[in-house]
């Protein structure tokens, strides 16, 4: 979490671990020796990362999982709505992409969904969809995927969750039809 003295504006980043459990904590500024105290506030659909890693996010032997036959069955979209991933910063700012298949592949070249991002590996990270359920697995990239500061090998998202793969950061969104 990053937190910024009320005295002097110097940024601090707070690590989480130091946080849980916690409801407000306060911290003495390095610079101006004033203490600052930051409110905590935990959202009930914030997303959370899976540790340890769950059956869809590991490889089974292999480098990257992507091509097993029958691993990704019952993944399929939601009829109700649509996934849409709008990407927020980076090269490609601005793109969107609606989900036609219950499984993409985020890359640099030859993914579902390229990205002209010189730190994102060909195949970086996929989005599988099982329903309304949302799950971002690292595809053994050479920079990492990232999920609120810290990389990941795999977690399930919730709608308006942002990760970042390269320089770009993704939000993936769950629209009405």
């Amino acid at each position: 979490m990053q937190a910024t003295c009320e005295h002097c504006g110097a940024h601090y980043v707070l690590r989480d671990q130091d946080l849980a459990g916690h409801t407000r904590v306060q911290f003495r500024c390095s610079k101006c020796n004033y203490a600052t105290v930051v409110e905590i506030t935990r959202r009930s659909d914030m997303t959370m990362v899976i540790s340890p890693l769950p059956e869809f996010a590991r490889a089974g032997g292999a480098s990257s999982g992507a091509s097993l036959p029958g691993q990704y069955e019952g993944l399929a979209l939601p009829a109700a709505s649509q996934i849409v991933l709008s990407v927020l910063t980076g090269p490609a700012k601005g793109l969107v992409y609606r989900l036609t298949k219950p499984r993409v592949i985020l890359g640099r070249t030859g993914a579902d969904v390229v990205l002209e991002d010189a730190e994102i590996s060909r195949q970086h990270c996929a989005i599988e969809v099982k329903g309304t359920i949302i799950r971002l697995k690292d595809l053994d990239s050479t920079n990492g995927t990232f999920l609120e500061d810290e990389r990941v090998r795999a977690a399930e998202l919730q709608n308006g969750a942002e990760f970042r793969i390269g320089s770009s950061v993704i939000r993936v969104s769950l629209e009405p039809r």
